[in-house]
């Protein structure tokens, strides 16, 4: 007979036992999620125990080998504790946070160049911008990757459709660092796309006066009939 919170043995069998039943079922659910949303992918896509293609990491920045969730000991064999290190002393305490980032970049890499269908794009779209949000919402705006995470996030609310929402995350990134040239093409791309030529031509202009040897954003004023600075 047993008092207060003691448990026998065959109690504690019996516990472990559950737990590794929802454990797995658990598992089982996530994995039956993701194998529903790559349904659409090319023939052969894997479905791995870490998630993920080891191409696709190849693809990845390299803090990306060293993040949570993208370890080396997963990607090459063994874990570079030092390559960790040095990483985590570059980026400050948002280290922490930023393997979401670098999921969303694979997730987005799916959605442009492997679905093959447009559920499948937007389902890995969306999902990027959900570990975008994650950094985005964490992070101060002093740290040197937000303004390409707003870009990407952006970037991908345009391919959704939903361009004119990603102004303010476009604007914000160029206000936090003038002289980074993506968030000045992507706002011009929406602005062309949108019909304004005259405000996509001031966007590459406004963004050639801070970064002006950026080719991208020489090519699109020459494409919107403008004269770009010649280096």
């Amino acid at each position: 007979m047993r008092t207060g919170g003691d448990m026998t043995t065959s109690d504690l069998s019996g516990h472990r036992s559950a737990r590794c039943v929802g454990t797995a079922l658990v598992t089982s659910l996530l994995w039956s999620a993701g194998a529903m949303a790559q349904i659409n992918m090319p023939p052969g896509y894997p479905e791995t125990v870490e998630g993920y293609d080891r191409r696709e990491v190849a693809m990845l920045p390299r803090y990306c080998l060293s993040t949570i969730g993208f370890g080396m000991a997963n990607v090459a064999g063994s874990q570079d504790r030092a390559a960790n290190e040095r990483w985590a002393a570059y980026f400050g305490p948002s280290y922490i946070h930023l393997h979401h980032y670098c999921w969303g970049m694979m997730k987005t890499n799916r959605a442009v160049l492997l679905a093959r269908d447009a559920t499948t794009r937007s389902f890995y779209l969306r999902d990027a911008n959900r570990e975008f949000d994650y950094v985005i919402e964490r992070v101060p705006d002093n740290f040197v990757l937000l303004p390409e995470i707003l870009t990407k996030r952006a970037e991908n609310l345009a391919r959704l459709g939903r361009g004119e929402v990603g102004v303010l995350d476009l604007e914000r990134a160029i206000s936090l660092k003038p002289d980074y040239w993506p968030p000045y093409a992507a706002l011009s791309d929406h602005y062309k796309a949108s019909g304004d030529t005259a405000k996509a031509r001031e966007v590459l202009e406004d963004g050639l006066a801070k970064s002006p040897d950026a080719a991208g954003l020489q090519r699109r004023l020459t494409e919107l009939g403008g004269a770009p600075k010649r280096p």
